[in-house]
């Protein structure tokens, strides 16, 4: 017999056979699971601990923590939505922070100056919202939500104080902004530096086997660990997300610069927004807010059996639907198709009266008309000079036909007007 070989019964043979079975299946699930994470994750905290934490067979306790200082969310933040849903699928508990309380003092990251506070009445308004539309990306059965001022508001000044003495100034600094607007002699108010302090308390208080961030939040979650070792836990993993560009690419997704796309959105306007986005930027929405095989769509993309148009409104659709229903997904589309590749005009749009000085009774019945401020008066454009420049750049259309500073009308026909890719009005010129 050959050495090494087994001799035992066939029963322990098949005893043998079946553990081995059994260390592959766990061995395979493990793997699988942690591909699942590793997706779009920029750096995990660690990855060994993590396998570790897997291993241990019972569900995680994976936290992410939102602070409602606005009341609605884009995609943006469902980046950490559909990584929290990745957890639950795969059977661990998730826990939807809402930091009622942390939002009154206005996250300190990424600011170089010191935020207003919202009051009490706005930060629960808002989580009103964020709670309504969280469920439409995880299941609610299996979400735990809670919220921060539930253990925050009964602290005790004492406790505060103890826990505001486990950290330094010093290490408070090493925080790029705080460090930035210290140098440069700008304010840093006393509750800002205790942010980070309480969304580590947090952790400690959920006893969180996994938190998510964004990349931008690294220094929270570190604090987060360090204050589940002094309070005797074994420290949470961090897995990082990366920030979602916004839909002109470069600076992050955020309403305030008008790149975003809102969960909340009409599902027409969403649909135009994604299908507005370069190529290279598809596959990372894709890759961030999707389960799809990327490596198998590129290989459809390169191949030529998917057109990159085709795949574009694959994912349009897909998030629509998410956040709406197929068959809103399905009109988005529909509607998409008509306007920008049959150049229709859309089915919901309205006729404008237009009166101008230029038409009189027994005038004629054509007139030249100033193109910059039609455009102003329907609202089309913000001002004349927007106006002229996107005239001057072929922005505009008049019935598909591109159009010059004047144009000539008729008084009894409707125009189908056209201002970029997204914006439309029909308009009839007349008499009061």
């Amino acid at each position: 017999m050959a050495p090494g070989e087994f001799t035992g019964s066939p029963n322990q043979e098949k005893a043998v056979r079946v553990t081995n079975q059994k260390m592959t299946s766990v061995q395979e699930a493990l793997t699988e699971a942690l591909t699942i994470i590793r997706r779009g994750a920029v750096e995990i905290i660690s990855e060994e601990e993590l396998a570790a934490k897997l291993k241990q067979n019972r569900p995680l306790r994976i936290k992410a923590g939102f602070d409602p200082t606005a009341p609605d969310l884009h995609l943006g933040h469902t980046v950490l939505i559909k990584k929290l849903a990745d957890f639950q699928a795969l059977g661990h508990e998730v826990i939807f922070l809402i930091g009622d309380f942390t939002g009154m003092i206005g996250d300190p990251t990424g600011k170089k100056e010191t935020r207003r506070s919202l009051t009490r009445e706005e930060v629960l308004a808002n989580a009103e919202t964020y709670k309504r539309q969280l469920f439409k990306m995880l299941d609610p059965a299996r979400t735990r939500v809670v919220f921060n001022a539930e253990w925050m508001s009964k602290m005790r000044a004492a406790q505060l104080i103890e826990l505001a003495g486990r950290h330094t100034v010093a290490r408070m600094l090493e925080r790029e902004d705080f460090k930035l607007r210290f140098e440069s002699q700008r304010p840093i108010s006393i509750h800002e530096f205790l942010y980070p302090l309480i969304q580590g308390y947090d952790s400690v208080v959920l006893r969180a086997d996994v938190e998510l961030g964004g990349t931008d939040q690294k220094f929270n979650l570190l604090v987060g660990r360090e204050l589940q070792r002094a309070f005797g836990q074994e420290p949470q993993v961090l897995v990082m997300m990366p920030l979602l560009e916004g839909l002109t690419g470069g600076e992050k997704m955020s309403k305030s610069l008008d790149n975003y796309v809102g969960v909340d959105e009409d599902p027409v306007k969403s649909y135009g927004k994604l299908m507005s986005v370069s190529d290279d930027l598809m596959w990372r929405y894709y890759e961030l807010l999707t389960s799809e095989d990327l490596g198998q769509l590129k290989a459809e993309v390169a191949q030529g059996s998917l057109h990159p148009m085709a795949a574009k409104q694959r994912l349009a659709r897909q998030l629509v639907a998410r956040f709406h229903s197929e068959e809103q997904a399905q009109a988005a589309e529909e509607e998409f198709n008509r306007v920008h590749r049959r150049r229709e005009a859309p089915a919901d749009i309205r006729v404008c009266k237009y009166v101008t000085s230029g038409w009189a009774v027994g005038g004629p019945a054509k007139t030249p008309v100033s193109m910059p401020r039609l455009l102003v008066d329907l609202g089309l454009c913000s001002g004349t000079s927007e106006a002229r420049r996107l005239i001057q750049q072929g922005g505009v259309r008049i019935e598909g036909e591109k159009a010059g500073l004047e144009h000539v009308f008729e008084s009894d026909r409707e125009y189908l007007i056209q201002v970029g890719k997204r914006k439309f009005a029909k308009v009839k010129l007349g008499l009061d």
